[in-house]
């Protein structure tokens, strides 16, 4: 089973940033056990969203020939809980793209659930959370004998995510113009 912990992308600049939202519905698995009537996000899930947000766009950026890893979590901050019936936005953006790898800035909004994207997140707002991450590029040779040319990190459903979204700036950018 695979989990996303985006639901959609809001912005997507190849090689440079992205914006993903993530709505926390009450009905998910994991509100059921954490916490039985205090509903909590548990800080390791909003990093895998951030991190998913993250990879997309490192993966994105080489058009997806890597096969991009998350390596290490350099720094991770948390000013409060996330719980459920809210928003959650993801902002990234590409600190480093190089052949064995990228770091990503990555900060996290958060209120309520119908909250328009824009009004919760920006330079102007405070973060509920904020990451700095290293993905690592696999190397091909060695990746390619033990995984053969499948490219297990970017599955179809993340692929067609992000089609969506671009489909959408393109509307966006014609409707601009």
């Amino acid at each position: 089973m695979r989990w996303l912990w985006i639901d959609r992308f809001l912005e997507f600049h190849r090689g440079q940033s992205a914006r993903a939202v993530k709505n926390l519905s009450l009905a998910e698995d994991v509100f059921a056990e954490h916490f039985a009537g205090y509903p909590v996000m548990p800080a390791a899930l909003i990093l895998e969203g951030l991190a998913q947000t993250g990879g997309i766009l490192v993966g994105e950026a080489n058009n997806f020939q890597e096969k991009v890893v998350l390596a290490k979590i350099l720094s991770a901050r948390f000013q409060r809980e996330a719980l459920a019936g809210e928003t959650l936005v993801y902002d990234v953006e590409i600190l480093t793209l190089r052949p064995e790898g990228a770091s990503i800035r990555g900060r996290v909004y958060a209120g309520p659930a119908g909250t328009p994207a824009a009004s919760l997140a920006g330079p102007a707002k405070v973060p509920m959370a904020e990451a700095e991450i290293f993905f690592a590029h696999l190397d091909k040779a060695r990746s390619q004998q033990i995984f053969g040319d499948h490219n297990f990190v970017f599955s179809g459903e993340l692929k067609h995510m992000l089609g969506l979204a671009k489909m959408l700036a393109d509307r966006a950018d014609g409707a601009g113009s």
